[in-house]
């Protein structure tokens, strides 16, 4: 099945540095070149290796990360047209009510167009310095889902769940979408159950391969089952042009669309671009590449 695709951008969170000049340049210019969005994704805290021989993340303290939600509503005020999303946050080491106004208020700033993007995470250190149970944390993000959307579209909530309490109280300002899109990043199969039942997208980490459309396949069977359109159900894909040559980013591109992506995201990471002006030529090239 295809469909019309969105394409975006991955903020390059780890190498776009910390100079506010530089995220707003490249915020703008990824807007004049027609890109549609802008993805960053989460990491509150990492984790040293200095007391940690066996780590094996992806990221340590070495690593920089824009703070999504702050970093979104910064980019509202600066921006006209690009949708934001988060893709993802790790909601279960976050306070359900805080996040569902923080959401709340980047929908508000950027006129709806925000998607919220979630995960369970990997990191158990993030999870135990922010008092967060990471055991727990599949469970508990479904509540959360649940409940958030309560936050978003009602003014005046009363909700006691195993993990969050709302005593008769509610958001103000409430979202101009109401509720905002609820999308999950995953792969495994109970998360894709998780996805078909509630998610309004989902969030794949791979090329469009075999694997990527047994999942594909997969996730449309659990939202049939769920007693839901698959098409309802969004697919954001993701584009990292590390190791690929220009003849691979379009055959991505066009792999993605025949798997029925609704979205595309460009990953401009781990090439060795030096400086913002750098992921932005190659933002620019890929444009002109596939269109």
């Amino acid at each position: 099945m295809k469909s019309e695709l969105k394409l975006g951008v991955v903020l390059p969170q780890t190498e776009i540095g910390a100079d506010p000049t530089g995220v707003r340049d490249y915020a703008q210019a990824v807007e004049e070149m027609d890109y549609t969005h802008i993805l960053a994704y989460d990491h509150v805290l990492g984790a040293s290796t200095e007391n940690r021989p066996d780590w094996r993340g992806p990221y340590t303290t070495a690593d920089m990360f824009h703070e999504p939600l702050v970093l979104f509503g910064y980019l509202a005020g600066i921006t006209t047209r690009l949708e934001f999303a988060t893709g993802i946050l790790i909601l279960p080491q976050r306070q359900t009510a805080l996040v569902a106004k923080q959401a709340a208020e980047v929908d508000v700033l950027s006129g709806g167009k925000l998607r919220l993007g979630v995960g369970i995470g990997w990191n158990q250190v993030e999870y135990e310095a922010l008092g967060e149970d990471f055991h727990t944390r599949g469970r508990r993000m479904e509540e959360q889902i649940a409940l958030l959307r309560l936050l978003w579209t009602q003014t005046v909530v009363d909700f006691k769940g195993k993990w969050d309490t709302i005593p008769q109280a509610g958001l103000s300002p409430l979202p101009v979408q109401q509720p905002i899109p609820i999308w999950i990043g995953a792969t495994a199969d109970t998360a894709l159950e998780r996805v078909g039942r509630m998610g309004d997208g989902w969030f794949p980490q791979m090329p469009p391969n075999d694997k990527a459309r047994e999942q594909v396949e997969k996730l449309r069977e659990y939202t049939v089952q769920a007693g839901r359109d698959p098409s309802s159900v969004g697919i954001e894909a993701r584009i990292t042009l590390r190791g690929l040559t220009p003849g691979n980013w379009r055959e991505q591109l066009e792999g993605w669309r025949d798997l029925g992506a609704t979205h595309i995201s460009v990953n401009t990471m781990g090439m060795g671009l030096q400086g913002v002006s750098a992921h932005i030529d190659m933002l620019r090239r890929f444009r002109e590449v596939v269109g």
